[in-house]
């Protein structure tokens, strides 16, 4: 268990911390239509947040085109790229900054755990004010399989030292409380990635939150400060 039981807080990044989630869809958007392939953009925001993998098979699935390697590297490419160009526009969520101080300012320890890789997480990090070489950052290059599996959220926890039954995972999407259900941790939502709150709760959330600064005014509810 955390030292004198605290509890350890794990988090995903777009759409939990920092305000990227449209960027991202958008970024997919502009790879997908690269490719000549149509999709809706409300088809694609319901994928953010699964692994960028298994998104870019299950898109390629819901639309009948060919998945082939290549395909796949070319859309993991474009989409990086279209939104590594927009990064300038990703602001931290509101009471993101605050609610990390807090939880730094309570000796509780915390990590976060995205399925975005390095190459487009690292801007994210960077406007949060996160340092990876001092705060356990797990990205999808790092593990083997990404959400909904729950590899970034037990290799967050294990980097901490704690034990992921006693840890609450904290996401923006299905995919990150299914994960969390996976890993055997407390799911806690956020509407700040544009799920609704029922559909948080049906995956799992055992409490849902506006966005950061909502969490950290009810801290109380969720966080045993030993």
């Amino acid at each position: 268990m955390t030292e004198r039981g605290r509890t350890a807080f794990l988090f995903d990044l777009d759409g939990t911390l920092v305000d990227s989630v449209y960027q991202h869809v958008l970024a997919w958007k502009e790879a997908l239509d690269a490719e000549g392939i149509e999709l809706a953009v409300w088809r694609i925001h319901r994928k953010i947040g699964m692994s960028g993998g298994l998104f870019t098979h299950i898109l390629l699935r819901e639309t009948g085109v060919e998945i082939t390697p290549e395909r796949v590297e070319r859309l993991s490419n474009g989409h990086a790229a279209a939104f590594v160009r927009m990064a300038g526009s990703v602001r931290p969520l509101p009471g993101a900054r605050e609610l990390l101080a807090y939880l730094d300012s309570e000796r509780m320890p915390w990590a976060i755990a995205t399925s975005g890789r390095m190459e487009t997480a690292a801007h994210n990090l960077a406007a949060l004010g996160v340092d990876p070489a001092r705060v356990p950052v797990v990205t999808r290059d790092q593990v083997r399989h990404a959400k909904p599996d729950p590899d970034l959220f037990l290799t967050a926890a294990e980097r901490l030292g704690v034990d992921i039954r006693h840890a609450l995972v904290l996401g923006d999407s299905i995919w990150d409380m299914i994960a969390a259900q996976r890993a055997r941790a407390l799911g806690v939502g956020l509407l700040s990635g544009g799920y609704g709150e029922d559909e948080l709760a049906r995956a799992g959330a055992f409490r849902v939150y506006a966005d950061p600064a909502d969490l950290l005014r009810r801290i109380d509810e969720v966080a045993a400060r030993g």
